[in-house]
């Protein structure tokens, strides 16, 4: 007995949750104003809900560039997976919907608080654990995380962290991946800048576009044809 007591009080200390618990009040402002959102309009059911960090934030266009698939936005800027992980279900839950994406992209950006792609593996896990308490039949796809200029030198870990996630989606039912690597990388082999505004990591209007053609042709598949 006392040695059960013991895993489970390594495995609850070794939570996740309980690792990243400074980041969940970092962002606690920006997650009341999305939830904000929720009582002001209520969203068709009909909708495919993004969650995840600044690209999908700042994606002006969204309603435009996906239609005529509907769709809802709840992210923040600078979303890691280590402080996602403390408020999926509070962006998700009040949603009735076809279908959850998920792009998150700042896990690895050559910074000293890196994670290691698996870290990025185990908690998109948790995402999509957390997102199945209130979505169990819905549909969860992730976007690959883009190949940026910005963020080029360390793109072989950040691929990686992208193969693990796809290998995943891929042994799991209602599980998807929307791969876009090919879209963005040109023939010298590098991030294609002309798709990047300035600060050479967000996407720009002729990004978008890709992206949402992307996105649109993997909705036939994950959804249907609306």
């Amino acid at each position: 007995m006392r040695i059960i007591i013991v895993f489970l009080l390594l495995i609850t200390s070794c939570s996740p949750i309980k690792k990243y618990k400074e980041t969940a009040t970092k962002w606690e402002k920006d997650i009341i104003k999305l939830e904000n959102l929720d009582k002001s309009k209520k969203p068709n059911k009909d909708a495919i809900l993004f969650i995840g960090s600044s690209s999908i934030r700042l994606w002006r266009s969204i309603k435009k560039d996906l239609a005529p698939y509907e769709s809802i936005k709840r992210a923040y800027g600078g979303a890691r997976y280590t402080d996602l992980i403390h408020f999926t279900e509070r962006l998700v839950s009040p949603h009735e919907v076809k279908a959850v994406g998920i792009f998150v992209a700042n896990d690895i950006t050559g910074g000293k608080n890196d994670l290691k792609p698996r870290e990025v593996l185990h908690l998109s896990k948790l995402v999509v654990e957390q997102i199945q308490k209130s979505h169990k039949n819905s549909p969860i796809f992730f976007i690959e995380t883009t190949p940026t200029p910005k963020r080029w030198k360390v793109w072989d870990k950040i691929s990686n962290a992208n193969d693990l996630i796809k290998k995943y989606c891929e042994s799991k039912t209602n599980l998807f991946y929307i791969s876009t690597r090919d879209y963005f990388i040109g023939e010298n082999k590098l991030p294609m800048e002309d798709y990047f505004i300035r600060d050479k990591l967000h996407l720009n209007s002729k990004g978008y576009l890709i992206w949402s053609d992307i996105i649109k042709d993997n909705l036939k598949n994950i959804v249907g044809s609306n």
